[in-house]
């Protein structure tokens, strides 16, 4: 594979991730009681981006390097044949 195709593919891994961290830790404003006037009550009091960026990052390095460890591997290059 080239490696446009390996960034594609870290692409949609990131994504996917990516919906699978943000529900993590949240607290919205009506668990805290606090409710800013003019906003829903459902959204969060605190967004920690770069918290879930660096998490989503993490969780689809290790994806990604699983299946290149996967895809590299002998013994289960010669199974999926």
């Amino acid at each position: 594979m080239q490696i446009g195709s390996w960034i594609a593919i870290y692409f949609i891994i990131w994504w996917l991730c990516l919906f699978l961290v943000l529900p993590f830790k949240v607290h919205n404003q009506s668990d805290a009681g606090v409710v800013v006037r003019g906003t829903d009550p459902g959204s969060p009091t605190r967004l920690l981006f770069w918290q879930r960026i660096l998490a989503t990052t993490v969780v689809a390095g290790i994806l990604m390097a699983l299946i290149l460890w996967g895809l590299s591997n002998p013994l289960l290059q010669e199974y999926w044949r």
